[in-house]
């Protein structure tokens, strides 16, 4: 029984059921935590410049990363210096010293995700405490004067400036209990006390408002670009007709699959657990023409990708109220 489509059935299943109880006993945990954050007894770090935390409430992508490079784009764009500090989600740790990430890291030892963030320009660095991260990030680069934090909504070590979470339109927040019977982190009313709420949409309905400060945001794709040779690219038309088949190894694979049906790809559809570490077996699909695959799940692929196995780039659109949001709270009172 798949527990996560379970979190997402309209029905809830004899699994969900029984695992309630240990549901309660997480939110019990999860309260308790915040609580004792919020009575000083455990103690939030603030860094010396304005931290941005973009995260979510919910287990798995719901487009957290695509958002964090368009706010580092936009960022830069209005005269900031901005960096990101991630926690490196599925890497090794031999140790848990800060890593400042470089383009041509090995994903096994920065993460997939902020390898992806390297390569599209960002200043990166990673550690499991991401206030160390943030210091060690300061130090290699002092002329930094934001931070953004991938995926540090429960972090609550780390202070923040602004709270952004993200929220994919599509799934939502699936049954509504928290961890294990349902796929929420912390309770719903967590969403009422972040600065920002940004929703994936996919078309143009527009969600049912559950904040004061909501914003949508889409996802744009390019054109395929062959993963042993990035410098080659094909249009979706290429991928049309059969033997084409399509890997997911994110938190939402059904996403991917259902961009390709939307440019017309009939792919045979394998997903995998989020943050997989593919194999050359892994995608030795029979009779394959193609195999195509998310760029995150490209970048653990590079070192065995044959010719036939291509990754489709997506780019975050947000509004641009969004971004006038942030700057607003991370200038302060002179901003006003």
């Amino acid at each position: 029984m798949n527990l996560v489509a379970d979190w997402y059935s309209p029905r809830p299943s004899t699994l969900t059921a029984a695992l309630r109880p240990l549901s309660l006993a997480f939110g019990t945990a999860v309260a308790l935590r915040r609580a004792l954050y919020r009575a000083g007894l455990k103690r939030s770090v603030a860094l010396p410049v304005p931290v941005v935390v973009v995260g979510n409430i919910t287990v798995g992508g719901s487009g957290k990363t695509p958002l964090v490079a368009a706010l580092i784009r936009a960022l830069v764009q209005r005269g900031f210096h901005p960096g990101v500090v991630s926690r490196g989600y599925g890497r090794d740790r031999v140790d848990d010293a800060p890593i400042l990430v470089d383009a041509h890291d090995d994903p096994r030892r920065v993460g997939d995700e902020p390898l992806l963030l390297a390569r599209a320009g960002c200043i990166v660095a990673v550690a499991r405490d991401r206030v160390a991260a943030g210091h060690a990030l300061l130090a290699r680069h002092p002329q930094c004067n934001v931070i953004v934090a991938d995926d540090g909504l429960q972090h609550y070590r780390l202070g923040r400036t602004v709270e952004i979470a993200v929220v994919d339109a599509a799934r939502a927040l699936g049954n509504g209990w928290l961890l294990p019977a349902g796929p929420l982190r912390e309770p719903a009313a967590r969403l009422d006390e972040v600065d920002a709420v940004v929703t994936l949409v996919t078309d143009t309905t527009r969600p049912a408002s559950m904040h004061a400060h909501e914003f949508t945001m889409t996802l744009s794709a390019g054109e395929f670009v062959r993963v042993a040779s990035p410098e080659t690219t094909a249009p979706a038309s290429a991928f049309l007709g059969e033997g084409v088949h399509a890997a997911a190894g994110i938190g939402d694979p059904a996403r991917f699959f259902a961009q390709l049906d939307a440019l017309g790809i009939r792919a045979n559809a394998h997903p995998f657990p989020d943050h997989h570490r593919f194999t050359a077996s892994d995608l030795a699909f029979a009779g394959a023409r193609a195999v195509l695959m998310t760029e995150k799940d490209a970048v653990k692929c590079e070192a065995f990708a044959d010719e036939r196995w291509w990754y489709l780039p997506v780019r975050a659109k947000i509004d641009d109220a969004l971004v006038a949001l942030i700057e607003k709270r991370i200038r302060g009172p002179k901003a006003a």
